[in-house]
């Protein structure tokens, strides 16, 4: 491909959706091949740019290439998980031949510019940035090598690959976007540039800049020290004076997200509840932006089972029950590759399966061992299940929760742990779940995804009642709802009351349910199936982010 500049996206937009917009994101996950992503964050944003294409959006995305990925989860001799890192080769990605250099840490660094062209996966076109050039020293060649690095000053330097990189690379394209969107306040240094370009002009940064938070706590939000950001270069040359008025920041705690929420036109929370959260979160602080919500959604084109979606439209539940049967056994497949199980489609089977945190409470179902095993080993009406999911690699208490669930799992036939757990798995553990559970602590999931796309697939939610299962959720119509604990209550006597709810509706509901009442369970199914394509569809959501978003921020 010879690329020519001015850059011109390479189809038909729609004239509603004219608007040229730049959306920054750490991670995209677009498919299995492009492992430039860690979780939700990058599962939510793949979507977006699906649907970007689909629509035909003026949009193109802005990433990071990281050379090593998040990273491969393996195991070791025991079946507990390792951390591998491990290069990655793209021969799909394009040379743009832009190269351009940008400042960080008071070194000048090259930056390479590498373009995924929408046809390839069916994405708006997105250009990813990477430092590994021979030309630059060996630190410098490390900040595009680990998303999500452990190590703070890389962290930073990513950021300013990411926002001052990003920004300047759309100067250097001649694209020039009527709105930059950050999603995540990592991007943050492209709101430094915009002020330095726009001749220091406070409103002209907020007519451009939108910014979504995903995060319902004040905790998880990052804090730096401000004098290390400044001397890394995170302010785009700006005096520390001017760094310090323009972020309004008068001592050496730096919030990346109340500093995004003043530069920003407009921000959004991920769901209703969390636009709620966040509103409440952050209302102590002054000058902030409007804080509305546009719930997160998924692509049903790459995600849903077509063949399951035409035989609930039929109605034919005898070919919905095939179906799912085999969409089972395709998934059991890779349970008796990883653990030498050998799993019956005919048994329910649950699925955990995302991130591993604290929060989410992966092993809330195993609290009483006894009571879980007599679940699963039960003759007459058996359970299934399986665990999947990365924990950060350094978040030892969440690595410690999966290997513990490995080592447990070990001994018994109808229980296991799965690793890999990426785009590929992430579609074969919706396919195989008839029930997916969810159960984070209340209210600490901003949204939360994982459950939409389990629905695409015919897999029945069972869930507290958090994040988008608060506009979803209708018990025993289209989910499990397990009903809301004391939230007043100290943490460990939440975590009992929603494990007692938990045990409860599966002894007493959904395992009889399942078996004693297959029509039921069936139109559950078909009205989950149907239910969360009536807005969790990314379509809505990307069309929405364009009128709530990007024109009003105008």
């Amino acid at each position: 491909m010879t690329f020519t500049l001015p850059y011109k996206i390479p189809y038909k937009i729609n004239s509603s959706f004219k608007r040229k917009v730049a959306y920054f994101s750490m991670e995209f996950a677009i498919d299995q091949p492009l492992k430039i992503y860690s979780g939700g964050l990058g599962f939510l944003s793949g979507s977006h740019m699906r649907s970007a294409y689909e629509l035909g959006q003026n949009m193109i995305g802005i990433g990071i290439l990281w050379k090593y990925g998040y990273y491969d989860q393996v195991r070791r001799g025991d079946k507990t998980m390792d951390v591998l890192f491990q290069e990655k080769l793209y021969s799909f990605l394009e040379e743009t031949g832009i190269t351009f250099e940008i400042e960080i840490n008071e070194h000048p660094v090259k930056v390479k510019v590498m373009y995924l062209h929408p046809d390839t996966f069916g994405t708006a076109p997105i250009f990813l940035l990477s430092t590994d050039l021979p030309e630059n020293d060996y630190l410098a060649q490390t900040t595009c090598h680990h998303l999500y690095d452990s190590n703070v000053a890389t962290r930073i330097a990513q950021y300013i690959l990411l926002g001052h990189g990003g920004a300047k690379l759309l100067d250097i394209l001649g694209w020039k976007p009527q709105t930059y969107h950050m999603n995540e306040a990592h991007a943050l240094p492209a709101a430094f540039y915009l002020y330095d370009k726009y001749k220091k002009k406070r409103r002209e940064v907020q007519k451009r800049l939108v910014f979504t938070t995903h995060t319902p706590e004040q905790a998880g939000n990052e804090v730096h020290e401000f004098s290390m950001l400044y001397k890394m270069g995170f302010f785009n040359g700006l005096s520390e004076k001017e760094a310090r008025e323009v972020s309004k920041v008068s001592n050496d705690h730096f919030s990346h997200t109340v500093v995004a929420l003043q530069l920003a036109g407009i921000a959004n929370g991920v769901s209703k509840k969390h636009g709620e959260v966040s509103r409440e979160m952050w209302s102590p602080y002054t000058n902030i932006c409007p804080i509305i919500h546009i719930t997160n959604a998924q692509n049903e084109r790459y995600w849903s089972d077509k063949e399951l979606y035409k035989a609930a439209a039929s109605g034919d539940m005898d070919a919905l029950r095939e179906r799912k049967a085999v969409m089972k056994e395709a998934f059991y497949k890779v349970v008796a590759d990883q653990a030498g199980k050998l799993f019956d489609p005919d048994v329910l089977t649950i699925v955990w399966a995302r991130r591993f945190a604290a929060y989410k409470r992966a092993d809330l179902i195993t609290t009483d061992y006894e009571r879980f095993l007599e679940l699963v080993n039960r003759k007459d009406k058996p359970v299934q299940i399986v665990w999947a999911g990365k924990p950060y690699p350094q978040d030892y208490a969440a690595v410690g929760v999966f290997n513990n669930l490995v080592l447990m799992n070990k001994a018994i036939p109808r229980s296991s742990s799965l690793v890999g757990y990426e785009l590929a798995l992430s579609k074969l553990c919706k396919m195989g779940a008839d029930v997916w559970l969810n159960n984070p602590r209340v209210p600490r999931e901003a949204s939360g995804t994982s459950g939409m796309t389990a629905a695409m697939n015919g897999a029945i939610n069972f869930s507290t009642q958090d994040g988008w299962m608060l506009e979803f959720g209708k018990h025993k119509e289209n989910s499990f709802l397990i009903p809301l604990c004391d939230e007043h209550a100290p943490v460990h006597e939440q975590d009992h009351q929603d494990w007692a709810h938990m045990m409860d509706m599966l002894e007493n509901e959904i395992v009889p349910m399942y078996y004693d009442q297959p029509d039921k369970w069936n139109k559950m199914v078909v009205s989950s199936m149907q239910q969360v394509l009536e807005y969790f569809e990314s379509s809505r959501m990307a069309t929405e982010y364009y009128e709530k978003m990007y024109l009003p921020a105008h």
